[in-house]
This record gives C-alpha cells, sequence and structure tokens, in this order.
C-alpha cells in the first residue's frame, strides 16, 4: 500500500505532461495551417508546398493532427477570402519559418 501513492502521482504527472505537449503540438500544427491557408489564398505555392512538407515530415501521422492542420487551413483560406490583405511572400515566409521551428520544438522528443 505504501508504494501505491508514489506510483499513483507519477502516473497523474506523466499523463498530465503528455496532455501538455499534446495541446503545445495541436497549438503548432494549427499555426502552420493557418499559414499554409493563408498562403494557398494568396498564391504562394512554393510556400504552400513548404508547409505542407514540413507537416508530413515532422509531425506524428495521426489523425487528430491532419485534422487539424486542414481545419486550420480551411478557416484561414475562407478568412483570407473575405478582402484581407496578402501578406508579401517574405514576410510570410518568415512567419512559415518561425512556425516550423516552434513545431519541431513540439514534437522534438517523439522522435
Amino acid at each position: 500500500m505504501k508504494i501505491f501513492a508514489p506510483l499513483f502521482a507519477l502516473t497523474l504527472c506523466a499523463v498530465a505532461n503528455t496532455a501538455l505537449a499534446a495541446d503545445e503540438g495541436t497549438a503548432a500544427v494549427e499555426a502552420l495551417g493557418r499559414l499554409n491557408g493563408i498562403a494557398l489564398a494568396c498564391q504562394q505555392p512554393a510556400l504552400v508546398s513548404r508547409a505542407r512538407n514540413t507537416i508530413i515530415t515532422t509531425a506524428p501521422k495521426t489523425r487528430a493532427y491532419g485534422e487539424a492542420f486542414e481545419n486550420a487551413t480551411n478557416a484561414a483560406y475562407l478568412e483570407q477570402g473575405k478582402g484581407a490583405a496578402c501578406p508579401d511572400s517574405a514576410s510570410l515566409a518568415n512567419d512559415i519559418a518561425a512556425a516550423e521551428k516552434r513545431l519541431q520544438a513540439s514534437f522534438a522528443q517523439s522522435k
């Protein structure tokens, strides 16, 4: 019985860390998805390809991450279509580079 409490506490900590990492990973995937949607709407095919390749090579291949990327892409694409000004390609590329670093940091532990 004495070992039960420490093991239970350790299990709770492990579950909490996994949930936190998943939230960070999902947020990073969604951030890159939003930038992908903007690049699509602003007709920047090289940046679209870059964002998509980053997701494919960095994020775990799960349905949840794929859906998060697609949903964020679609929402940003539709929002951009409402008349928002397109960013210049250099600043969009810089934003994608920052999102790539965030994504890589989020999933560094899983590799």
